[in-house]
């Protein structure tokens, strides 16, 4: 007979746990987290297209968003340094409050300057930069401040639960544009935006004041003191945030060839349906669409069940040492492949299943692997990571292209080899990280156990 004293889990935890195990008392703040993280990518996805709309409406906005990954990378070289100042003088829940409504304030602000005409024939680039480091900054902030509510193991458990919020949140993002941009008009998207994101502020508060007491417990075993050291200086001394590091640039640079790839195919494609009488000329841009909705529409599908029904299961029972591989091995195939076969159908559906399990297992495994950092390191070094070193791959990929492709004319099957060498460099990356991660872990078990 059960034990009458023991916490059974209610029917919330009970529904959540088809994603995964949800423990007694648990339900209601993830559940909390799920919808916050939610409401930030139905924000920033509500508002892409408000984005592309306006860059492309400026005459050569197609050149400038080719230039606009290296800006955003320079200017997060301010952005975040003043962050971590933010981050070093405010409490967490009135920085990660404070930084989303400073955003928001912005969304109201870019809608105030496009009533006049002067200011909006401008808006293109400047909401282009700012937006490129908004979607980032939010996104990695609510993750340090996951990380930090959490420890270890509910992190692992409880870690693809939020993921689904994630990713339903930016199909929902998708929809809402589709369906309401026509109707409210792009710049009236900015104020439905900036409302959802103080909705998000609003719930931040609402965790924290339910989770308080549980981190006052853990801050009373924590150092006294903060760790005031900028972002990138906690980068540099600390061996396991390189690697991490390493590994986000290696990862964004392998993707962002692979689209480069996949674009290269589609154009390609194109071309040859025209050349068979398939399509007409006029008919290429409806062609090229029409294949690209095919794959948002797959991805996007496989996302959502990966995130909902593998990935805790994968965690839970193959562990960092199993799951972390399975990025890489897959764009490692779809590399060879396209390498081997340069035609449209081997990559659309490799890409599909590469994106899908990044945007799901790989987004999921990347927070977790800082359960064992320090508060700082979680908020400040964090920042740094998902952002500009992140966006540093944006640029390599960049630079890789206009190398090979513009400057020495190569094509498809060179440029998927230097994919295939990549991945093997993030294999590499991948086992030094789990090694250090796992060390970690064991490090922070032995601080925390009693001595006799």
């Amino acid at each position: 007979m059960a034990d009458e004293d023991t916490p059974r889990r209610s029917a919330l935890e009970r529904a959540l746990g088809v994603v995964t195990r949800v423990e007694p008392g648990e339900g209601v703040t993830a559940l909390l987290l799920t919808l916050q993280v939610f409401l930030l990518m139905l924000a920033y996805s509500a508002i892409k297209p408000v984005r592309e709309g306006l860059i492309l409406a400026m005459h050569s906005g197609a050149q400038y968003k080719s230039y606009m990954g290296a800006v955003i990378a320079v200017t997060l070289l301010v952005a975040v340094p003043a962050y971590s100042r933010f981050a070093d003088r405010a409490p967490r829940n009135r920085l990660v409050v404070g930084v989303t409504l400073f955003f928001a304030l912005h969304l109201v602000l870019f809608w105030l300057g496009s009533a006049w005409p002067a200011l909006r024939a401008r808006m293109g680039l400047v909401f282009y930069l700012w937006i490129g480091i908004f979607n980032m900054m939010v996104v990695a902030q609510f993750w340090a401040f996951a990380n930090d509510l959490y420890e270890e193991a509910q992190g692992k458990r409880l870690f693809p639960l939020l993921g689904v919020g994630q990713t339903v949140g930016a199909v929902a993002g998708s929809a809402t544009a589709v369906l309401v941009l026509r109707q409210v008009g792009v710049y009236s998207m900015l104020l439905i935006s900036a409302c959802v994101l103080a909705l998000s502020a609003a719930l931040t508060q609402v965790i924290h004041t339910r989770e308080v007491r549980p981190m006052r417990s853990r801050a009373a075993t924590a150092p006294a003191s903060r760790d005031r050291s900028g972002a990138f200086d906690l980068v540099k001394r600390n061996e396991y945030l390189r690697y991490l590091a390493a590994f986000s640039v290696i990862f964004t640079f392998v993707n962002s060839n692979g689209e480069f790839l996949l674009s290269t195919l589609v154009e390609r494609a194109s071309g040859e349906a025209v050349a068979r009488g398939a399509i007409t000329a006029d008919g290429v841009k409806e062609w090229v669409g029409e294949t690209y909705g095919r794959f948002y529409l797959f991805t996007n599908v496989a996302t959502v069940a990966l995130q909902t029904f593998v990935v805790s299961r994968l965690v839970r029972y193959g562990g960092l040492r199993v799951a972390f591989f399975v990025l890489p091995a897959i764009a490692s195939f779809d590399a060879l492949g396209a390498a081997a076969y340069p035609v449209l159908v081997v990559l659309f559906w490799g890409k599909v299943v590469e994106n899908g399990t990044d945007y799901s297992l790989n987004n999921t495994l990347r927070n977790m692997l800082w359960l064992p950092t320090s508060t700082e390191e979680k908020y400040k070094a964090k920042q740094a990571i998902d952002t500009f070193f992140v966006r540093m791959g944006d640029v390599s990929s960049a630079l890789l292209v206009y190398f090979m492709h513009q400057l020495l004319g190569l094509g498809v099957r060179a440029i998927a080899v230097s994919n295939t060498v990549l991945c093997l460099i993030w294999l590499v990356l991948a086992k030094r990280i789990v090694q250090r991660n796992q060390g970690s872990m064991r490090s922070a078990a032995a601080e925390s156990s009693p001595t006799l």
